[in-house]
């Protein structure tokens, strides 16, 4: 393919794009030290940071940690390249395909309910959806659209979706709205790319249909099921799943991009509909929020054992709307990577929860972003 979709590809992908000028850069330090932990111990993580924003040209990165019962958070950069306002810790951003797994959780949270199987077919819940070119959606599974072995073609691969939301024309259809039938319709347009359950290939059209599922079960749309059974009892007040809106809570930085290598240089992306995205990529939070969510997750706040399992299989590897990464001092993580224009995330925990990390750049073309958890994680 000639350019990368707009949601990340989990762990390891990279975002395909030009660095900035250098003269856009702003090297302002802003920090937010929390709790006991100061630069002492996230020192090196400070460093990375701002070593980040220089080699790569970009406009900011900000980090939230969650460790032992207290926090650190702090910010490098800038939130305007043009004012040279700094960044913020607190600020809310796109978090991409970091939704996966919020729209994963509930799925396995049906599955405790009795209410479906993850080797149910997509065609008993959704009949007729997944059809035609050699997509039989009989012969696919819940389980492999969540751990992405179903075989789908994903829809932002599509030649004119790329053109949307990859090449010049983003600028002329940033706000329009896709329903996520017609994502779906765009997907199966083109042939499986292999037999489901014989191979991984990463598909956001995966998540959609995960989405569409999570509805025609509880008979409420996933974002409020999200929203019900994960934001509230969490308390994640600063997390949102912003449907057709296109705008960004306060505060907030501005989103750069190089619109995924179809743009010479940054362009201004912060308002954007991000429905084209749905229940694999819409949502809005912040590191705080992103961090306390994974570490519940992992501790099984939000799933029985049973399914946690499931999720988070033994030995590390491909999860379900989850990864794994295991850095140079051994140490194995679990998380997921997201993004969209303007906007690059990642956060990470260790299995026991203990320790959460979470890092975002205003800018959709880093590259550099595992030598952020190294160094937070392996010191």
């Amino acid at each position: 393919m000639a350019r990368q979709g707009a949601l990340r590809r989990g762990f390891g992908a990279v975002a395909v794009a030009a660095a900035v000028t250098a003269g856009t850069v702003t090297s302002a330090v802003a920090a937010d030290d929390r709790g006991r932990h100061g630069d002492g111990v996230h020192g090196a993580t400070r460093a990375a940071m701002a070593e980040l924003v220089r080699a790569e040209g970009l406009p900011g990165t900000i980090a939230g940690v969650r460790e032992g019962g207290g926090g650190w958070s702090a910010a490098v950069g800038a939130a305007d390249t043009a004012t040279g306002q700094p960044r913020s810790p607190r600020e809310r951003f796109r978090i991409g395909s970091l939704t996966k797994t919020f729209t994963a959780t509930v799925v396995l949270q049906l599955r405790a309910e009795g209410r479906i199987s993850l080797d149910d077919p997509v065609e008993r819940w959704l009949p007729g959806v997944v059809r035609g070119n050699g997509n039989d959606g009989s012969a696919i599974t819940i389980r492999q659209l969540l751990g992405h072995t179903s075989g789908l073609f994903s829809y932002d691969e599509d030649p004119a979706m790329i053109q949307r939301l990859a090449g010049p024309d983003f600028l002329l259809h940033r706000y329009d709205t896709y329903r996520p039938e017609d994502l779906v319709r765009t997907a199966v347009s083109h042939p499986p790319l292999f037999a489901p359950g014989t191979s991984r290939s990463y598909s956001n059209t995966n998540f959609v249909l995960a989405g569409m599922i999570i509805g025609k079960v509880t008979g409420r749309p996933y974002g409020e099921e999200i929203e019900r059974r994960i934001i509230r009892p969490l308390g994640l007040s600063a997390t949102t799943l912003p449907g057709t809106a296109a705008g960004l809570p306060r505060p907030h930085a501005l989103g750069y991009s190089t619109l995924f290598g179809g743009s010479p240089t940054p362009l201004e992306t912060t308002e954007l509909n991000p429905s084209w995205g749905g229940a694999a990529g819409e949502m809005i939070s912040t590191t705080n929020d992103l961090t306390r969510f994974y570490s519940a997750l992992v501790r099984g706040q939000l799933l029985p054992r049973a399914e946690l399992d499931e999720m988070l299989p033994a030995g590390g590897g491909p999860g379900l709307g989850i990864g794994s990464v295991k850095l140079s001092c051994g140490v194995t993580l679990w998380g997921h990577t997201g993004t969209i224009h303007g906007s690059s995330t990642v956060a990470l925990t260790t299995r026991d929860g203990r320790h959460a990390a979470a890092f975002n750049t205003n800018a959709d073309w880093v590259e550099g972003e595992r030598g952020l958890a190294e160094a937070e994680f392996c010191r």
